[in-house]
């Protein structure tokens, strides 16, 4: 899989492991209310195991995402933001129209996710409620 990259102004979205600021997403990470706490090892680890997409104003990283996958079938987003600063700018919408127009996951059968409060961004995508949530369990280990 190649590094894939798109632009917009002064903001670059990117694909490329080299760019990303780990210690920025830990940052945020463990103040999140999805992963707060999370060790710099946890979260290194789920970036290496991941396709993750940085968000690039100029050599700051403001946002990110990553997508756990098999590149086929299924697909688990997860940890997306865009720093606090630069909300309101439709950059997580774009960041969304890049995951979902990615060339190796566009295609992927189903994609979820688990999101408390950014139900109408994800809507946008396609996004829905589950329809037989008694069908999906979930074991938590920590």
């Amino acid at each position: 899989m190649g590094i894939y990259e798109v632009t917009r102004d002064n903001y670059l979205i990117s694909t490329n492991r080299q760019k990303l600021d780990v210690f920025s997403i830990h940052r945020f990470l463990t103040q999140s209310y999805w992963s707060k706490g999370i060790s710099i090892d946890k979260t290194k680890k789920s970036i290496f195991n991941s396709l993750c997409f940085g968000v690039y104003h100029g050599k700051k990283q403001i946002g990110f995402a990553r997508v756990v996958t098999d590149y086929t079938l299924f697909g688990y987003l997860a940890d997306l933001f865009i720093i606090e600063e630069y909300r309101g700018l439709g950059l997580a919408k774009w960041l969304m129209e890049s995951i979902v127009n990615h060339p190796e996951i566009k295609d992927v059968r189903a994609i979820m996710l688990a999101t408390k409060d950014a139900h109408s961004l994800y809507k946008k995508f396609g996004f829905k409620l589950l329809e037989d949530p008694e069908k999906y369990m979930k074991k938590k280990n920590w």
